[in-house]
């Protein structure tokens, strides 16, 4: 029987207070209004970002809200206006999307959507403000417009990319963030060229991502940086050839990089927060052709110093957002390339959990425990 245009009560886990335990609760679940989707959730995953806005550190709380916006899930209903996917359509929610209406969607340069860039303080939908979640009658937030951690969720139509069918949901749902990030970072704006050099700053999930970028490109040599050496047996996994700790030289980094490859490397992706590192990645790249790409989110505040002569010198400093891949257009694509095995995907979720227990997964990645937990959102 359907239950479109119905309200869905199905579980979902709600952040009910800044750092206190997630639980697992029965809510309901609005019908999509115009341009949105109802989306049935098969796998989700934990990111970072999920951590931070559930410790609410550094930004405004708002809560009970259901976070998660790295999934793949089926398409159950849709809403007035809906023509590019309908029920029954495999699709990933993305945090950030693609309105193929605004100047930045008619660029090719660019995918930083007008209408659905980022957002991490609305907690409704944008057709009228209001949230499609809700418990004995008392309003629930979304999060990132995705909220994944929930059986069902109502997402707006742009920030849904409809897929392969045959694609493995339990896969290719890290694609909607931090793959895509990290990989697109390198070949879409870093760009080495085969037997090229690339130095990766910050070996987290993102910077394995960008380090797979850079096995996918044919570079000869991805040169790994971290604070922790335990992460640089991992990363071999992921192309990196060889491996800096900074604290185990008395000068900077970008020294002992530019000592190692003769005058710089000629691609580097900074993929941590630090702007420490960024100075470093952009002064490790070769004078003449170097190019520096930026990841990592700083906090509000952070700014960082560099002489100038360093742009003089033709070295390229750029910034990147999801890997420059705008979502409904280019994201289909990757999950191609997985399926044709020319990207890897598995080695990145290196844990697995029911809904049930979804603390475990925030567990593990406080204690840096792994890459990717995969939430399983039937058992």
């Amino acid at each position: 029987m359907s239950i479109a245009g119905q309200v869905i009560r199905c579980k979902a886990v709600v952040a009910w207070e800044a750092g206190k335990p997630l639980s697992v609760e029965e809510i309901e679940v609005a019908p999509p209004q115009k341009n949105e989707v109802r989306v049935k959730i098969h796998f989700t995953s934990l990111c970072h970002t999920d951590v931070y806005f559930w410790e609410a550190k550094g930004q405004n709380p708002l809560f009970p809200r259901i976070l998660g916006h790295e999934a793949g899930g089926v398409v159950e209903s849709v809403g007035e206006g809906v023509i590019d996917v309908q029920p029954g359509d495999h699709v990933l929610p993305i945090f950030t999307g693609e309105c193929k209406e605004c100047p930045h969607c008619l660029s090719e340069a660019s995918n930083m959507c007008d209408l659905l860039r980022i957002n991490t303080e609305r907690g409704g939908m944008l057709h009228d403000g209001h949230t499609r979640f809700s418990k004995d009658g008392k309003p629930i937030y979304h999060f990132l417009g995705t909220s994944t951690f929930s059986e069902y969720t109502v997402v707006h139509v742009g920030q849904v990319a409809k897929i392969n069918p045959e694609a493995p949901l339990d896969k290719v749902c890290v694609l909607s963030c931090e793959m895509s990030t990290g990989f697109g970072a390198t070949v879409n704006v870093a760009k080495p060229k085969k037997g090229g050099s690339v130095a990766v700053f910050g070996l987290g999930a993102v910077g394995l991502a960008a380090a797979e970028g850079a096995r996918v490109c044919e570079a000869s040599r991805i040169i790994g940086i971290d604070l922790n050496p335990n992460r640089f047996e991992e990363a071999k996994k992921f192309g990196c050839t060889e491996f800096v700790n900074p604290k185990d030289h008395n000068k900077h980094v970008q020294e002992v990089i530019a000592e190692m490859t003769g005058g710089g490397v000629d691609c580097s992706i900074k993929c941590t927060g630090s702007t420490q590192a960024m100075v470093s990645a952009f002064e490790c790249v070769h004078d003449g052709w170097g190019v520096a790409v930026l990841v990592g989110v700083p906090s509000r505040d952070d700014s960082f110093k560099t002489h100038p002569i360093h742009f003089l010198n033709e070295r390229t400093l750029r910034g990147t957002f999801f890997g420059n891949y705008k979502p409904r257009s280019d994201i289909p694509g990757v999950v191609e390339k997985y399926m044709k095995k020319e990207l890897e995907l598995d080695k990145f979720i290196t844990h697995s959990v029911p809904l049930l227990d979804i603390n475990k997964a925030f567990e593990y990645m406080l204690r840096g425990k792994g890459l990717r937990c995969m939430i399983r959102m039937d058992a």
